[in-house]
């Protein structure tokens, strides 16, 4: 389900249905005649448009100050901010990588999510779709982090067919792009798992926190593929909830 909001929910907005095995309802994918400025999931200024995607297991609500404490716990859950492959932001600098996520909005390109376990209302963790391009019809799928409580659970895995739907269904995109640290073994093969092509390695490609220069692995996935990739999704959906997908 996809929900148009021009303003960000707050995160103690819990759902009151309750998870089950099944996917999430969306339509059948089609050959998309492309985004286009007056289509509801794009602004007149050719930015996304705030949306909740919905699923059994999750909520993606666009981030606001309002999910702060929330998302605090979560990068707490795991001392997440420890990890040197990644960018989670420490507890202290959660408030400035949300104004950072909401000046980005402004500016065009992005959507930053709050990831919500819908059984228990908690934050589990953001992600967000970036480097939105119009008129070359692509994003990116990053900055996914979640509390070690959610990782390898159906709330990762449908958070990512929720987005990817978005992006092929609703947007009518022609490829979605994810990059992870070379370093990153499990979240190269998580992402392979998702059906993306790995494309290359790009070298030099960031400095991390540390100071480490990060060589980053390309992945992508296109709309040729995303039947595939969706039906993959969806049996990995099931099997992590416990049960078939309907």
């Amino acid at each position: 389900m996809v929900t148009i909001d021009g303003e960000p929910p707050t995160a103690d907005a819990p759902t009151t249905a309750a998870p089950t095995t099944a996917a999430p309802t969306t339509a059948a994918p089609t050959a998309a005649a492309g985004p286009t400025t007056g289509s509801p999931a794009v602004d007149p200024e050719g930015r996304l448009r705030p949306v909740v995607l919905t699923g059994r297991h999750v909520r993606l609500e666009p981030l606001g100050h309002g999910h702060h404490d929330g998302l605090c716990e979560a990068v707490r859950d795991g001392g997440l901010w420890n990890l040197r492959v990644t960018l989670v932001p420490h507890p202290d600098d959660v408030g400035a990588f949300i104004d950072q996520a909401l000046a980005a909005h402004r500016a065009g390109d992005q959507l930053a999510f709050a990831t919500i376990d819908s059984a228990t209302g908690k934050v589990a963790g953001s992600t967000r779709l970036m480097a939105f391009n119009l008129p070359f019809r692509r994003l990116e799928i990053g900055f996914t982090f979640l509390g070690r409580s959610w990782q390898r659970t159906a709330v990762n895995t449908e958070a990512k067919l929720l987005m990817l739907t978005h992006a092929f269904e609703e947007l009518g995109l022609n490829r979605v792009e994810f990059l992870t640290d070379f370093r990153n073994s499990a979240s190269r093969a998580a992402i392979a798992r998702l059906g993306a092509t790995q494309e290359g390695v790009l070298r030099s490609h960031m400095v991390m926190r540390d100071g480490w220069v990060r060589d980053s692995v390309l992945f992508s996935i296109t709309a040729a593929e995303w039947p595939e990739s969706k039906r993959r999704l969806t049996a990995a959906l099931a099997a992590r909830a416990g049960g078939p997908a309907r």
